[in-house]
């Protein structure tokens, strides 16, 4: 006889878990099956470990420039077998720790891969035997994997997706980056700090495309300022993986196609839902063009009973969307009424030096959706924490609707952007104008305060430029 649950989870990252827990506390009898490891892909290959990778070469920058705080630190060193191994301490800390939740609030752990079978029906097989799981309401939040480019498969060696690029056994020392999303200017951030020769190519005209342009182009300045290679507008023909190294045709913006030779590459060209060998043609769930599953703002699929929130329903492919999704599909199904789920409000960040941040439209969207917009920029240079910090290169910009004051977009790069991007984000949540951050107080020193000169700069107030 199947174990019966009100709700069963296929997928336990970042969507998966924190929508159990929100189950359980609502009184739910709650099971989540994951095939993996819980925390699914961001908490154990993802938005974790890259952050303590990240961090491990940020400090390594501070130390080989040293001398620019009145220090010295002669011969810089690093164990890269160390490096990873602090990664994947600080994965495995968080994966027992999302262990204890599950005990916490009584949520039932299923270890195996999960595979709809029919209507409020699951069977979870692992090493060879079958458990049949069944509850009224079934949630997918089994995530996406990396894209391969089609005529060069990641063989770990060689030929890297974001997975092998964080257990490297060996330190790239010419690494192409093959896109340049969050996932890789981060990694060619970190590669970058720790050494290696990096070249990044992009197809489209600019480097993190999703971003405001004044952001690409002033991260492609930064970049190119660190002794990185940009190439946009370019794509790679042809990419071939040696017992040494890889061989590469990259055409060029002007269609010419050149030859170049790296140790290693790392394909950051987007991902793929998970959707496949799950079940969902069993029971008909429907899928839209690039085989995301389509969902409406509560996370209802087309079939009842048939939940999806997180990365296999579509962008921005986030954990804090997936985990707000959850939650809000969750108060639905017990009958509360949470207001539907939308992407105005959620922030986009990466993690590489500088960092990146941002949240609403950009400039050019605000004026293609009919607004007629105010603009406020202020410069790193003129913040005084920023010069003390030694991090003076950046911007914060705001995108303002000149006739009601609405915030319609933030966007920063810089230090520590990441964590300040959050003011932001709540002043959208609250539906804030211009005259409520006028007349918030910030502290000083701090970075904080160039989010209230950019607001005060769109209005032709600002004090310290």
């Amino acid at each position: 006889m199947a174990d019966q649950y009100d709700l069963i989870i296929l997928g336990s990252g970042p969507g998966g878990y924190v929508a159990a827990i929100r189950a359980s506390q609502l009184g739910m009898k709650v099971a989540i099956v994951e095939r993996e490891k819980l925390g699914g892909i961001c908490l154990n290959w993802g938005c974790i470990p890259t952050k303590a990778l990240l961090r491990t070469s940020e400090i390594y920058h501070y130390m080989s420039h040293a001398d620019a705080y009145g220090l010295s630190a002669e011969k810089t060193a690093f164990d890269l077998t160390r490096i990873v191994e602090r990664s994947r301490k600080v994965a495995g800390q968080l994966n027992s720790g999302v262990t204890g939740l599950m005990k916490k609030h009584k949520i039932a752990v299923h270890e195996g891969v999960g595979k709809l079978t029919g209507k409020g029906k699951l069977s979870v097989e692992k090493d060879g035997k079958k458990t049949e799981l069944s509850a009224k309401t079934i949630m997918i939040a089994t995530g996406a994997r990396a894209r391969d480019l089609p005529f060069a498969k990641a063989d770990g060696k060689r030929i890297w997706t974001y997975r092998h690029a964080m257990v490297p056994t060996e330190m790239p020392t010419k690494l192409l980056v093959i896109g340049s999303g969050a996932i890789g200017v981060e990694f060619a951030s970190f590669y970058s700090d720790m050494g290696a020769d990096v070249t990044i190519v992009e197809m489209l005209p600019r480097i993190l495309p999703v971003e405001d342009e004044d952001v690409s182009k002033h991260m492609l300045k930064a970049l190119k300022k660190q002794g990185m290679t940009i190439l946009t507008g370019a794509g790679v023909e042809k990419l071939e993986a040696g017992a040494k190294g890889v061989k590469v045709a990259i055409k060029d913006a002007k269609s010419k196609v050149e030859d170049h030779e790296f140790s290693h590459a790392i394909v950051a060209i987007g991902i793929v839902p998970n959707t496949e060998d799950v079940g969902l043609d069993t029971l008909g769930v429907k899928l839209d063009k690039r085989g995301h599953i389509e969902v409406d703002g509560f996370g209802r699929t087309n079939v009842e009973g048939i939940l999806a929130i997180g990365d296999v329903t579509g962008p921005p492919w986030l954990a804090h969307k997936a985990s707000h999704e959850g939650v809000v599909a969750i108060e639905k199904l017990a009958g509360q009424n949470p207001h539907a789920f939308e992407t105005g409000n959620i922030p986009g960040c990466t993690y590489s030096r500088p960092q990146v941040a941002s949240v609403g439209l950009t400039e050019a969207q605000a004026r293609e959706a009919g607004h007629n917009v105010k603009v406020g920029n202020f410069p790193f240079i003129g913040n005084g924490k920023a010069i003390a910090l030694g991090e003076a290169e950046g911007f914060v910009k705001t995108v303002f609707d000149e006739k009601t004051g609405e915030l319609l977009g933030a966007h920063m790069v810089g230090a520590e952007v990441t964590e300040l991007i959050q003011g932001y984000v709540v002043a959208r949540q609250l539906e804030t104008t211009e005259a409520e951050l006028m007349e918030t107080v910030f502290p000083h020193p701090t970075l904080s305060e160039m989010m209230h000169e950019s607001v005060l700069d769109a209005y032709g107030r600002v004090i310290h430029m």
